[in-house]
């Protein structure tokens, strides 16, 4: 049987082809549609995201630091400034090997123990990405060799930048305080973003203080950089703001002199203007560099400060808490004219002790012979203690704490600066809830010489001795007069904050102490008699002495036998003129021994300068 011919099915195989071509051209469609979405989502939906990310990998914001603004005398002289420095940083994320890094970096230029351990502490507190200073103030030798091997150094940078400077060194160093780099807690307080191009901040004094002030804020700009990470074009560029620049009242010049006339005693000088309570001079010795601190100071150096038994770092000019002593007597004074209780020419008999109503203890003048019958005059002229005991008893302490209250006693005066303290004015609830324990009536009659339980800064009785000058009225004290923006250079004056003034019945009291003050420098037994010239400008003052510790009953003082430190403390106020006050002096020199003889002449050198025109 023939093999049978089986002839093709052309209308199956055009169904087939059909089919699979409607199938492949499904299958296209469907991609073309997957694509097409894909594209809408990348190029419309998250268009920016994308955009962002490529921005990222190509782009770079680098913040730019403000110009710190500067701080000037009231003589425009300068007391901080910014100086360009090379500083030598490493960006850990980028470095292979960081301790192959340190050792090449170490044989190419001189870099301290002291500096490898800072850099490392600073590392842990940045984020990887972060650059950290290894050394800052690079020579031109030093820039110039690490440049010639940057190529062998990835992550290592040569960058100029500002750095702060204190010029006068350790004469204004408790004025302006200083800068350091900016710890972890300190950014918690700030704006970081704002902090991102500098590292470091105001620490103390003027510097903390006006830290927004000085500051300014942070430029930025958008950088096109190589996959290598160097800058191809600047994109976007937004310039930072200058900080302001600040205006002090305090007087070089004036500064100077009182400290060359403190010679090496440790201590405080305070001079204020009367009328609108700028700080004419402010002065706390020892002192110390604040450029120590600015870039990092070594560990023994700053361990060789703190540990002093002089306390360099110690502002004593806010912060020192003295017994004020005989200063006080003017105002407990004043307080017994305004009460009542005496007049200027009340008499007391002075035997050279004072002893309490059914109690033998003998509370000691400074004169063992005693001062005989005594005025108020001749009490502050003189500077009894026995007038004081007893005036101090006939008032009270609650009456004392209430009428010395106003002068500022006890509390922080509200200085421009960080860190002031507040001194102590006792009184019965005081003692009863720090002490736990009742007022007792001795304690009332040491409180009316200065003594006992009462503590003032040197700021404190410069501003009090200005209230007493001007009948009352008082002032707040301030270290910037006026500050200066960048945009304009126009002085900025900062209005005169005047305190609500103390008001005493009589004029005639006021004008009873303040003679009394100075007698207490013309008289033949006053005891600044010692500062008396015929001079131009009449001064009025008070000297004083504050015991650091207590002499025993029976017991004599012999300053011979004691060492320098266990000396009394030497203190002395003034103003001038008499007539128009023009500044207030509050001095006080530890372990000085007596106000007349070393106090004293140390305001009268500070008055006359000023006074003179320097």
């Amino acid at each position: 049987m023939a093999n049978r011919i089986e002839l093709k099915n052309h209308i199956r195989e055009a169904h087939l082809f059909n089919r699979r071509a409607l199938t492949a051209i499904a299958s296209v469609l469907v991609l073309f549609v997957v694509i097409v979405i894909r594209l809408v989502d990348l190029q419309v939906i998250n268009h920016e995201h994308f955009t962002t990310l490529s921005d990222a990998n190509r782009i770079t914001i680098n913040p730019i630091a403000p110009t710190r603004g500067l701080i000037f005398d009231r003589n425009g002289e300068i007391l901080a400034q910014n100086l360009s420095a090379f500083s030598l940083d490493l960006i850990p994320e980028r470095v292979p090997d960081l301790d192959e890094t340190l050792v090449r970096l170490s044989s190419l230029i001189a870099i301290s123990d002291d500096d490898i351990a800072r850099f490392r502490k600073h590392r842990r507190e940045e984020q990887p990405f972060d650059r950290v200073t290894l050394r800052y103030h690079l020579t031109d030798s030093e820039v110039a060799k690490i440049a010639i091997n940057l190529h062998t150094l990835p992550g290592v940078e040569v960058n100029a930048g500002l750095i702060r400077d204190y010029p006068l060194n350790k004469l204004m160093a408790h004025v302006t305080g200083y800068m350091g780099r900016l710890n972890v807690k300190e950014l918690q307080h700030v704006d970081e973003s704002n902090y991102r191009a500098t590292r470091f901040i105001g620490k103390t004094g003027i510097e903390k203080h006006y830290e927004d002030t000085l500051h300014g804020t942070v430029g930025y700009e958008h950088v096109e950089s190589n996959a290598l990470g160097r800058t191809l074009r600047v994109i976007k560029h937004v310039p930072p703001v200058s900080g302001q620049n600040l205006y002090l009242s305090v007087d070089t010049q004036l500064q100077r002199i009182a400290t060359i006339a403190m010679k090496d005693n440790r201590g405080a000088v305070i001079a204020i203007d009367p009328s609108n309570g700028d700080l004419l001079a402010s002065v706390s010795l020892p002192s110390y560099d604040p450029n120590l601190f600015v870039t990092g100071i070594d560990q023994a150096s700053y361990d060789e400060m703190r540990n002093s038994r002089d306390r360099p770092l110690f502002n004593r000019a806010i912060n020192g808490q003295y017994p004020p002593g005989s200063t006080l007597k003017p105002f407990i004074g004043l307080d017994g004219l305004a009460a009542n209780k005496v007049r200027i020419n009340t008499t007391s008999f002075c035997p050279g002790w004072y002893s309490l109503p059914g109690d033998d203890h003998k509370y000691r003048d400074w004169k063992t012979a005693g001062h005989g019958t005594t005025t108020l005059n001749k009490a502050i002229v003189e500077s009894c203690d026995v007038y004081f005991y007893d005036l101090a008893k006939a008032l009270g302490i609650d009456e004392i704490h209430d009428f010395l209250t106003p002068f500022g006693f006890g509390a922080r005066t509200g200085i421009d600066t960080s860190r002031e303290s507040p001194g102590l004015l006792p009184s019965r609830e005081w003692k009863r809830s720090a002490r736990q324990r009742p007022w007792y009536p001795g304690e009332t009659l040491i409180t009316g010489i200065g003594q006992g339980y009462t503590l003032v800064t040197p700021l404190q009785l410069a501003m009090a001795t200005a209230t007493l000058s001007h009948k009352g009225q008082g002032v707040t004290p301030r270290l910037v007069y006026a500050t200066q923006s960048s945009k304009d250079q126009i002085l900025h004056v900062r209005p005169t904050q005047m305190r609500r003034p103390i008001r005493i019945q009589r004029n005639k009291d006021w004008n009873d102490i303040l003679d009394a003050m100075r007698e207490v420098v013309t008289g033949i037994h006053g005891t600044a008699h010692v500062i008396y010239q015929n001079e131009a400008f009449p001064i009025a003052g008070k000297t004083g002495t504050a015991q650091v510790f207590t002499v025993k009953q029976d017991e004599k003082y012999d300053a011979k036998e004691l060492r320098k430190r266990l000396l009394d403390h030497a203190l002395f106020i003034a103003f001038a003129p008499v007539d128009k006050p023009r500044i207030a002096v509050a001095v006080i020199v530890e372990n000085g021994g007596h106000g007349s003889s070393v106090a004293a002449p140390i305001a009268r050198k500070v008055i006359d300068a000023y006074l003179e025109g320097l």
